[in-house]
C-alpha cells in the first residue's frame, strides 16, 4: 500500500459498496471541506428525466479566475454563483456581470469548438440556465451531469450543492432541499485547467476539451430508490455453456431499511424473483433462468431486466456472458477469441470536438463495422455512456480505462484517492455492460516501485469491485537489446495484470519499418494485446513507401508490424493507433498535422486512408494472430 494509506480497507471504507463520495469534496485541497455526497445513479439513461440539455448562458473567467477562486484558493460563493443582475439605474452594483444577456453554448458540448475565441482556452467558464420545476411530496431530486471537464462547482438557487473532480465520469448532486415551485436556476463553474496532481496530469496527447461535455438532467425519485445494481452471469471456477443459466449480483436501494421488498424480473428468461434488502440496503441474489442466450459479437443478445422496489422501478438492457483468462488465452463463453480492433479517442467525426451525441456514436461504430473490427479500446478515459450502449447492441467488445497517463504524481495520497474514485465511478456506471470485457487502470506509466505499488493497489481495488472481468494496462516499458535484436518486457507491473497491453512504434518512433520483421519479443506468459502501434499519414498525401507522412509509408509500417506480430505466440489482439485522426495540441507540423495526430485509419472527416483497406482485409481474413 502507498505510505499515505494504512491499509486498503481504509480506502474501501470511503467507497465501500460502490457508494461514492464526490472526489473533490473529500480531497481537493483548495475547496472548503464538504460532506461527501453518497449517491451516484446507475442507469440514468434508462430513466425518465427532465433534460437540461440545450442553450446555457456562459461567462468566461480569465485566469486567475477571480470570480471562482479567492486569493487564497478557496471557492467564492458570493460572485457569479449568485446569478444577480446589474442595476444600471442606481446602485449598488453587482460584480458587473449578467447571465441573462450573456451569449449561449450548447450543452452537451465543449466550449472550444463552439466559440472561436475559446478554441484554445483552458480555464474557468461559468454556465447558467433557468428551469421550471414542481416539487412532488415524498420525492428526492438529483442534478445529474454525465461529465464535465475537469473540475465542477455547482450552485442551485444560490446554494452550492456539490463539487466534482474528474473530466470523464458522471456525478449526481441532490437538489431536493434547494428547489422551489416554479422558476429555478443552476450555475455551474467548470475549470478545465490542467494540474500537476490532476488525473490526467499536465502533459496529455489529446485535446483538452472543456465544458459540460455530456448530458445534464434532473432525476426525480421516490424517497427510497434504486441507485445501483449488478446483474451478471454467475462465474464458477470453470465455464460450461450447458450450465450457464444462473445469474447473480445485487440491487441496492438507497434509504431502504432492512427487509425492504425488491423485485427482479427478466420475463424472457422466466425470472421473477422476490428479494429483500439487508441492513445496508442491498438485496443480493442468485437466480436460475430456464435458458440464457449468451451475448457475443456474433449474437449480441440483450435482455430486458426489470428492477423494482416500492414505487421505484427501472428497466435496463443487459447481456450475459462469461469473459476470463486461461493461460495465454482469452475466453468468451468458454471459447478462445482474438481481438481485432482499434483505439479511439472521444473525438466527434466530421464536426470534431468531444463526441457526445447519438450521431457521433453512430458514425464511430460505422467506422468500426466497416473495418470488420470486433473490439475497440476507448482511449484514455471513460467515454460517453452511449458508446457502451451501442457496443452492447452491435457486438463490439470494449477496453475501458481511467486517465492515468504519464507524469502522474504516484507518491501523493490525494492522487491515489482521485484515481480510486475515478475507477469506482467507471466500474459502477458500466459494470452491467456486456460489451466491456477489460478494465484498464493506466496507460504508459513509468516503471518505478512507487508507480508499481500505486497501480497494483488499483488493480486490487478493481478486482474487489468487479471479479468478473480481466484487468489490463497499456505498457510502453519494453526495452530493446540491440545485440540480441530483442524487445524485452520485464516490467514488474505486468505480473499483476490478467491481460498485458503493449504499446510500441517500431518503424515510426524507433528503428525502421523493415526492422520489425526480425525483432523478437520476450513477453510474459499471459494474453498479450499490442495495444498501440502505427504511423502518421496525412490523408491524400502520397509518395513512396519510405517517404514519411505518406499513406504508403503508413501501410508499410503496418505490413512489417504484422510480420513481427505473427511470430508472437501469446498475441491475443491487435489494436492499432488509431481509428480516426484526433486533435492534439502538440502536433504542430503545418500542412501535415495542423494540430491533429495523423495516425488514424480515417481522417477526422471520415476519409479512408490506404491503411484502412489493409486492416479491413486483415480482419476479414483473420490473417494476423490466433485465438489460441
Amino acid at each position: 500500500m502507498p505510505p499515505f494509506f494504512e491499509s486498503l480497507q481504509e480506502l474501501r471504507n470511503i467507497v465501500r459498496n460502490g457508494i461514492i463520495p464526490l472526489a473533490c469534496c473529500a480531497f481537493t485541497l483548495t475547496a472548503p471541506a464538504q460532506q461527501p455526497l453518497r449517491t451516484l445513479l446507475v442507469g440514468v439513461d434508462h430513466r425518465t428525466v427532465t433534460s437540461l440539455n440545450g442553450d446555457w448562458h456562459y461567462l468566461v473567467d480569465q485566469p486567475p479566475a477571480g470570480n471562482l477562486y479567492t486569493s487564497d484558493g478557496k471557492i467564492r460563493d458570493n460572485g457569479y454563483a449568485l446569478n444577480t443582475h446589474p442595476n444600471i439605474d442606481s446602485g449598488p452594483h453587482n460584480a458587473e456581470y449578467d447571465f441573462a444577456t450573456a451569449p449561449t453554448l450548447k450543452v452537451p458540448g465543449d466550449w472550444n469548438t463552439q466559440e472561436p475565441t475559446l478554441f484554445r482556452f483552458e480555464g474557468v467558464v461559468w454556465y447558467q440556465r433557468d428551469f421550471d420545476f414542481q416539487p412532488r411530496p415524498g420525492t428526492r431530486t438529483f442534478l445529474h451531469v454525465g461529465a464535465a471537464n475537469y473540475k465542477s462547482f455547482v450552485w442551485v438557487n444560490q446554494k452550492r450543492i456539490c463539487d466534482h473532480e474528474g473530466g470523464y465520469t458522471p456525478f449526481d448532486c441532490e437538489v431536493t432541499a434547494v428547489l422551489k415551485p416554479g422558476s429555478n436556476f443552476v450555475v455551474i463553474a467548470v475549470d478545465s485547467t490542467r494540474q500537476v496532481d490532476g488525473i490526467p496530469s499536465v502533459g496529455i496527447d489529446w485535446f483538452n476539451y472543456g465544458g459540460l461535455t455530456r448530458d445534464v438532467s434532473l432525476v426525480t425519485l421516490p424517497q427510497e430508490f434504486i441507485d445501483d445494481y449488478d446483474v451478471h452471469l454467475k462465474r464458477d471456477a470453470t465455464f460450461a455453456a450447458t450450465d450457464a443459466t444462473s445469474l447473480t449480483g445485487y440491487i441496492h436501494v438507497e434509504g431502504a431499511a432492512a427487509g425492504t421488498p425488491v423485485t427482479l424480473r427478466i420475463p424472457e428468461a422466466d425470472i421473477d424473483a422476490k428479494l429483500q434488502t439487508d441492513a445496508e440496503g442491498r438485496a443480493s441474489f442468485e437466480v436460475k433462468a430456464a435458458k440464457l442466450d449468451l451475448w457475443s459479437p456474433q449474437n449480441p443478445k440483450l435482455y430486458k431486466v426489470e428492477l423494482a422496489s416500492g414505487t421505484d422501478h427501472l428497466t435496463d438492457d443487459i447481456g450475459f456472458r462469461d469473459i476470463r483468462v486461461d493461460g495465454t488465452r482469452i475466453l468468451l463463453n468458454g471459447k478462445a477469441i482474438f481481438l481485432e480492433g482499434a483505439n479511439m479517442h472521444a473525438e466527434a467525426p466530421y464536426r470534431t470536438g468531444r463526441a457526445c451525441t447519438d450521431e457521433d456514436v453512430k458514425n464511430i461504430f460505422a467506422f468500426l463495422k466497416d473495418l470488420n473490427a470486433n473490439f475497440v479500446r476507448l482511449a484514455h478515459y471513460p467515454h460517453d455512456e452511449r458508446m457502451e450502449r451501442m457496443a452492447d447492441r452491435q457486438g463490439i467488445m470494449i477496453w475501458s480505462e481511467i486517465p492515468l497517463w504519464q507524469r502522474i504524481s504516484f507518491d501523493k495520497r490525494e492522487v491515489y484517492a482521485k484515481a480510486s474514485f475515478m475507477l469506482n465511478e467507471m466500474i459502477r456506471r458500466d459494470r452491467n455492460k456486456a460489451s466491456v470485457i477489460l478494465w484498464s487502470v493506466s496507460n504508459e506509466t513509468g516503471n518505478n516501485p512507487t508507480r508499481t505499488e500505486f497501480l497494483t493497489n488499483l488493480v486490487n481495488e478493481a478486482r474487489g469491485l468487479d471479479a468478473t472481468r480481466p484487468i489490463t494496462s497499456a505498457l510502453n516499458s519494453a526495452h530493446y537489446k540491440a545485440e540480441e535484436n530483442t524487445m524485452v518486457l520485464d516490467d514488474p507491473f505486468a505480473s499483476v495484470l490478467d491481460v498485458v497491453g503493449v504499446n510500441q512504434y517500431i518503424g515510426w518512433y524507433t528503428l525502421r519499418p523493415e526492422d520489425a520483421d526480425n525483432v523478437k519479443w520476450v513477453l510474459p506468459q499471459k494474453p498479450v494485446l499490442f495495444s498501440e502501434f502505427g504511423a502518421e499519414a496525412k490523408y491524400g498525401n502520397h509518395g513512396g513507401p519510405d517517404q514519411r507522412w505518406t499513406e504508403e509509408q503508413q501501410v508499410k509500417v503496418l505490413e512489417h508490424q504484422f510480420v513481427m506480430l505473427n511470430e508472437i505466440p501469446q498475441l491475443r489482439g491487435v489494436v492499432p493507433w488509431v481509428l480516426m485522426d484526433f486533435r492534439s495540441p502538440g502536433r504542430n507540423i503545418p500542412k501535415l498535422q495542423d494540430g491533429f495526430n495523423r495516425k488514424g485509419l480515417f481522417s477526422e472527416k471520415g476519409e479512408k486512408k490506404r491503411a484502412f483497406y489493409l486492416l479491413q482485409k486483415v480482419y476479414a481474413d483473420h490473417s494476423v494472430g490466433k485465438a489460441d
